[in-house]
């Protein structure tokens, strides 16, 4: 099950964000791990042109999640997918690309371009945003505040 992200979930996607981020090396400066909103992502995407949705199994348990966001002045048309994320155990079973599908669909009433930063170290996650139409850059869009990500990639809506 997909839903938008709920107060109650925020302490859960932090950790799950934050274990992530240690897995493939990313606690470190410049990057989300030191991001202010992410101890709180229910505030921080309840505002226009913002959302952040989260995934469940059949038990209820968060499995992790993705949000959507103004990349830039919000009148640039240019979106940024953010803070996603997935537990090991929904790795490869299609949940990314449900989740991605949502935030998609979201960002094409709002923006006219998806725009995303990650690690190279995400390997999975590299070879996954490709297979969905993202095209890799060769740095960062101006006006990226995670100075430590070493892969962009952008997407026409």
């Amino acid at each position: 099950m997909i839903r938008a992200i709920q107060q109650g979930d925020n302490r859960e996607i932090e950790t799950i964000i934050r274990n992530c981020l240690i897995e493939f090396g990313g606690n470190r400066a410049g990057l989300a791990w030191e991001d202010e909103s992410l101890s709180h992502l229910s505030d921080y995407y309840n505002h226009e042109g913002r959302a952040y949705w989260v995934a469940l199994n059949d038990s209820g348990k968060l499995l992790g999640g993705c949000g959507i966001a103004e990349f830039g002045s919000p009148e640039g048309g240019v979106c940024e997918l953010q803070k996603m994320y997935l537990l090991p155990e929904a790795r490869g079973t299609g949940l990314a690309a449900d989740l991605l599908r949502h935030a998609l669909a979201f960002a094409g009433h709002h923006y006219r371009t998806c725009y995303l930063e990650t690690l190279q170290t995400m390997q999975a996650a590299n070879r996954f945003y490709v297979k969905q139409g993202f095209r890799a850059l060769e740095a960062p869009l101006a006006g990226s505040e995670h100075y430590s990500c070493d892969a962009w990639y952008i997407r026409e809506l």
